[in-house]
C-alpha cells in the first residue's frame, strides 16, 4: 500500500470509506433549523497546546460510551476508554501491555498482520486459528479448542465486516463478527461460545475484538436486520473482553488519527494505560474534538447513513463485475454484505493467477490498484503460500473511482488474460 497508492489514478485496494473533509462533516451535522457552524466551533485556535485531558477527552468517551450502551445491559463508563492515535496504537497498547515470552495467543486468519505478527516480536507463541473458504469463510469452534493450551493468554478476532453468501437469509439474523479481507461474518452463536470457552478457561482468556468496521452494515437491511452488538455488549458479565475502534474505516476521518479501545475490566484497562504513558501520552486536542463532533448524535446518523448508502450502492457496482468473470471462468468470491472489502480469487484453466503479478501490472498498465492476497495475509511462515490467486478490492472510494477502476480493470483484463502467469503447483 505505501508503495503503489500515491502513483495510483484508482485506488480501489483501500479499505477506508471515502474520506470526509472538516467541512463536509459540519455540514452532514448541521439541521435546516439549527445554525450553521464552522471549524472554529470545534476548536479554536486559542485553545493552548497542552496534553489535554491524558486518557482522552470527556466529550469524544462520553459518545463512545453512549454508542457502546445501546442495548447494553451493562452499560460501559466512559472512563474504562482510552483514546489513541488510531486502532492501531490500540491493538499495539493491548498486546504489549498483556502478551510476552512463555504467552500462547491465538489469532483469526486471515486478518491484519498486526495481530499475529506483534504478539511474535514480543516472544509470545501464535496460533493461526483459520477460516474456511469451502465454509463460506467460517470459522471451526472445535478447532479454537483444539489450539488452546495451558498458557494461552488471549484470543484474537477481528470484528470487520464484508463478505458474506446473501443465500441463506435466516443465517443473517444470527451474525456478529466479520472479518477483513474475507469479510465473512461469524454467527453470535460462535461469538457467545467462545467467551464461554475463554471464561471456563484457568486462568480465564482474554478476547481481543477489532471492531473498525463494525458500524458498516449495509446488505441485509432489507431483510429486517439489526446489527450486532460490540463484543463488550455480547456478554453482560464476562470481564475480560476488550473492543478496539477508530475514526478511520466506517467513519471516513482515517486522517485525524483517532482510535480507542474500551473494556469493563479496570485491571486490564490500567495495565494499556500504564503501557500508553510511555508510547503515546496523549492523543491531539484538536483531533479528538472532530471526534467528538463526528460521534455527536447531531452528527453520527448522518455520516453513517452516507457511509453505508455509499456502500450499498458501490458493492451493486463491484457485483455487476465480478458476475461477468464468474461467468467468464475467471473468478470465484464470497459475496460481501457489509464493511468496506472483498477477497476475489483469480483463476485460469483451474489454477490461480499469480496475485503479485497481477496487482503490479494492472497498475503500471493502466493505474488500478487492488492488493494481492498472499502478500497481504499470506502469513510468512508457510512461505507465503495462502491466498494464491486472491485479490483484495476496497469497494467504498468515491463512487467514480470505483466505476472507473472497475471498468479499466475489466477491459485490460479481456486483453491480457491469457498472458497473466499462473501458480504453478
Amino acid at each position: 500500500m505505501d508503495e503503489y497508492e500515491l502513483s495510483a489514478k484508482y485506488n480501489i485496494a483501500e479499505t477506508c470509506c471515502a474520506s470526509v473533509s472538516v467541512e463536509h462533516l459540519l455540514s452532514l451535522g448541521s439541521s435546516s433549523s439549527g445554525p450553521t457552524i464552522s471549524a472554529l466551533d470545534l476548536f479554536s485556535p486559542s485553545t493552548p497546546q497542552t496534553y489535554g485531558e491524558i486518557r482522552g477527552s470527556t466529550a469524544l468517551k462520553t459518545n463512545l460510551a453512549n454508542i457502546y450502551n445501546e442495548g447494553a445491559e451493562n452499560p460501559l463508563l466512559a472512563d474504562n476508554i482510552l483514546i489513541n492515535p488510531g486502532a492501531i496504537a490500540s491493538n499495539f497498547l493491548v498486546l504489549y501491555a498483556l502478551v510476552g515470552p512463555g504467552d500462547h495467543v491465538i489469532c483469526q486468519h486471515p486478518t491484519y498482520q498486526q495481530l499475529y505478527s506483534v504478539p511474535r516480536s514480543l516472544g509470545a507463541e501464535v496460533s493461526l486459528w483459520e477460516m474456511h473458504e469451502e465454509r463460506d469463510w467460517q470459522l471451526d469452534i472445535d478447532e479454537l479448542k483444539s489450539l488452546i493450551q495451558p498458557n494461552t493468554k488471549l484470543i484474537v478476532i477481528k470484528y470487520a465486516l464484508s463478505s458474506f453468501p446473501p443465500k441463506e437469509i435466516e443465517i443473517l439474523t444470527r451474525l456478529s463478527n466479520p472479518n477483513n479481507p474475507t469479510g465473512a461474518v461469524l454467527p453470535k452463536s460462535l461469538l457467545t461460545t467462545l467467551i464461554t470457552i475463554a471464561s471456563t478457561h484457568n486462568p480465564p482468556i482474554t478476547i481481543l475484538s477489532d471492531e473498525v468496521y463494525r458500524p458498516l452494515f449495509h446488505s441485509p437491511s432489507s431483510h429486517g436486520f439489526s446489527p450486532p452488538p460490540s463484543i463488550l455488549n455480547a456478554h453482560s458479565t464476562y470481564p475480560h473482553l476488550i473492543a478496539t475502534g477508530s475514526l478511520s474505516k466506517a467513519y471516513s476521518l482515517a486522517g485525524i488519527r483517532i482510535g480507542w479501545l474500551a473494556t469493563r475490566s479496570r485491571p486490564l484497562l490500567e495495565l494499556c494505560a500504564a503501557a500508553r504513558d510511555y508510547t503515546n501520552i496523549s492523543v491531539s486536542i484538536a483531533d479528538q474534538a472532530v471526534a467528538a463532533y463526528a460521534l455527536s448524535p447531531s452528527c453520527l446518523p448522518s455520516l453513517l447513513d452516507r457511509n453505508i448508502k455509499l456502500a450499498a450502492g458501490n458493492l451493486q457496482i463491484l457485483s455487476s463485475y465480478v458476475e461477468r468473470w464468474l461467468a467468464l471462468g475467471w473468478a470465484q468470491w464470497t459475496r460481501p454484505v457489509a464493511g468496506t472489502t472483498a477477497f476475489v480469487k483469480f483463476m485460469r484453466e483451474g489454477k490461480a493467477v499469480q496475485a503479485v503479478e497481477f496487482c503490479k501490472r494492472l497498475q503500471a498498465e493502466t493505474g488500478v490498484m487492488v492488493l494481492p492476497g498472499d502478500r497481504g495475509f499470506g502469513d510468512q511462515s508457510d512461505g507465503g503460500k495462502r491466498y494464491e490467486g486472491y485479490v483484495r478490492i476496497g469497494y467504498v472510494p468515491e463512487r467514480k473511482v470505483l466505476e472507473g477502476g472497475l471498468k479499466v480493470c475489466h477491459a485490460w483484463m479481456e486483453r491480457e488474460w491469457e498472458s497473466l502467469p499462473l501458480v504453478e503447483a
